[in-house]
């Protein structure tokens, strides 16, 4: 089973080389759900890691939902070019019909712009496939797309009450392409997914940090939320999936 961090900083990069998760998935903004990195923060997530595990940055130009224009769709092939150019492992997109279905002419332009970047770059389809009419139908589309591996909670709110599905979706997947489960994921759900036969797992690790002391003025958020709290990879759950995983590995 391999190990995957969803991380937002160079600093976070480099925590989750250094406690040995085998990917991250980089991308900026995770309250917003991801959107891609900037080509610096890829750089210097690069030098943080030397080396010691795979970058997938994470393509999505805005947030909000996976329906695309062709606007939108453009902005992501070059942002593919250029992350894989500075040497990206893979890159993570997605792209949805309004019905809900995998958008094929969308999809396969990134997919294109991925292969005649670097023909050897893994291509992970997003959950965007939680958000699709039918997993198992998106699934059959990404075989033939030709992805790496598929990110997906089982299409439920989280990856734990998506695990009857999660299975399901590696049996259909077989060999050809990796079912990641993530989404909602503790550490507590590894095991499970584990004894599913799946192949990974994905964690975004976070914990948030505050400089906002008591008493202190706020900046005028209107929802009342603080001005000053961003996310960081929390080392002590990554320290603590590598040593699940790896235990698990182990045992089999």
């Amino acid at each position: 089973m391999k190990l995957e961090i969803a991380v937002v900083s160079a600093a976070g990069a480099g925590t989750a080389a250094a406690e040995g998760a085998n990917r991250i998935e980089l991308c900026s903004s995770l309250e917003l759900g991801g959107i891609t990195p900037s080509q610096g923060l890829m750089e210097a997530s690069m030098e943080h890691v030397d080396g010691r595990l795979e970058i997938h940055p994470l393509i999505r130009s805005r947030p909000g939902d996976f329906q695309y224009s062709a606007s939108d769709v453009d902005t992501m092939a070059h942002e593919i070019r250029h992350l894989l150019a500075q040497g990206a492992h893979g890159v993570v997109v997605g792209a949805l019909t309004p019905a809900g279905d995998v958008d094929v002419p969308a999809v396969r332009r990134l997919v294109d712009s991925a292969r005649n970047t670097n023909p050897e770059a893994q291509l992970t389809f997003h959950r965007a496939i939680d958000q699709s009419r039918d997993a198992m139908a998106s699934l059959d589309q990404l075989l033939e797309l030709g992805f790496t591996r598929v990110l997906t909670s089982g299409h439920a709110a989280t990856a734990g009450a998506g695990l009857p599905a999660l299975t399901t979706m590696a049996e259909r997947a077989g060999s050809a392409l990796q079912i990641m489960a993530g989404g909602g994921l503790s550490l507590d759900d590894i095991p499970a997914m584990h004894r599913a036969g799946l192949s990974a797992v994905h964690l975004s690790a976070k914990k948030t940090v505050s400089t906002l002391g008591e008493g202190a003025i706020s900046l005028g958020a209107q929802d009342g939320s603080d001005p000053t709290a961003y996310t960081v990879t929390d080392r002590e759950v990554v320290r603590a999936a590598r040593a699940m995983v790896n235990a698990l590995n182990l045992a089999r």
